[in-house]
């Protein structure tokens, strides 16, 4: 008689009966193998709850909390512990006593016309880009703007680079001497403080109501001109003899002098320009970068050094001339309406 070799073994077939009890055990064994599993996971029951997968990450250790559940968690760690990086470049510029920061143009003109001399100046920030800072600088009547460009490790005035802003105020003290497109040189003299010392005093309201005049909010339009300021040299045409004289000419508010030279305390004339029409190339006289200003009883004939210098009259003196009208619109507008 042969032996079974399979005697005294226990052998399941796919139609023995499982107990509950085996079943219990099997899924056990099961979510103690899936793949990342670990021994220590506390969650396993709340995936097998909920009917989906176990998780696949690593018990944390005991005692230690982990990472923070945000993008790159380890490197963002790593990046904590590095050095704080340097102070910004604003904190920097603050420590200059003529840094002005958000002074806007007008403002800064405004500030230079009327409580500084020349050579007086200051540096504030560009409204044109992020990178750039204006250094304003008084002349004799006008205020001359510069741009320092900031480049992330230097800065950059006109031809020259400096590696720090250090360097750049040194140079400003050591070479004081600016000279412009339009042949004008300034001298930095002055730095205008950005802190000035002021009496606290106010005076008393004691008549508030004792006239009224009918006007509503709607009235009241906030107007101001214009400063945008330029001066320097230019040839102008004469009235009865057409000959041609060098002139220093100066234009403030709304209002374009002109004297026998910059030396010179009284204008010879000064020019209305609510009353100008249009300024213009001319291209009639025998002469190179000429322009126009026309005016009813007579057109000014006026010839820069430079084409460059005669593009940034006829701009500047433009724009004025769209304030002017602008200004004489809304007012038009507020009395009609």
């Amino acid at each position: 008689m042969k032996r079974d070799p399979n005697a005294g073994r226990k052998v399941y077939s796919s139609c023995t009966r499982k107990t509950p009890g085996y079943r219990l055990r099997a899924l056990m064994r099961a979510a103690s193998t899936t793949p990342g599993c670990s021994a220590g996971c506390t969650t396993h029951d709340k995936h097998r709850a909920a009917g989906t997968r176990p998780c696949t990450s690593p018990a944390p250790r005991r005692g230690h909390r982990g990472p923070a559940a945000s993008p790159g968690g380890a490197e963002a760690m790593t990046e904590s512990r590095e050095p704080r990086p340097a102070p910004r470049l604003d904190e920097e510029l603050r420590t200059l006593g003529w840094y002005h920061d958000n002074l806007t143009r007008h403002a800064a003109e405004a500030l230079l016309l009327s409580n500084g001399q020349d050579g007086s100046y200051l540096l504030r920030k560009s409204n044109e880009r992020e990178d750039l800072y204006s250094l304003s600088v008084r002349g004799k009547d006008s205020v001359k703007h510069f741009h320092v460009e900031h480049t992330g490790s230097s800065f950059k005035f006109g031809f020259n680079e400096f590696a720090s802003l250090k360097e750049l105020v040194m140079h400003f003290a050591n070479q004081p001497l600016i000279g412009s497109e339009t042949g004008t040189l300034i001298v930095l003299k002055h730095p205008y403080p950005c802190k000035v010392e002021e009496p606290s005093i106010y005076e008393s309201v004691r008549v508030h109501t004792a006239m009224q005049t009918g006007r509503t909010e709607s009235d009241l339009v906030p107007s101001a001109p214009s400063l945008g300021t330029k001066e320097g040299y230019l040839i102008k045409q004469g009235k009865i003899v057409k000959n041609w004289k060098t002139r220093w000419f100066t234009l403030h508010r709304n209002e374009l002098k002109y004297f026998k030279d910059q030396t010179a305390t009284e204008p010879i004339r000064a020019l209305d320009l609510t009353e100008c029409s249009a300024v213009q190339f001319d291209y009639s006289q025998e002469r190179v970068n000429c322009f126009c200003l026309v005016f009813p009883l007579r057109t000014y004939y006026l010839c820069a050094k430079t084409g460059i210098e005669a593009d940034e009259w006829i701009k500047i003196l433009r724009w004025k001339l769209s304030q002017i009208r602008r200004q004489l619109e809304q007012r038009n507008s507020a009395l009609t309406s």
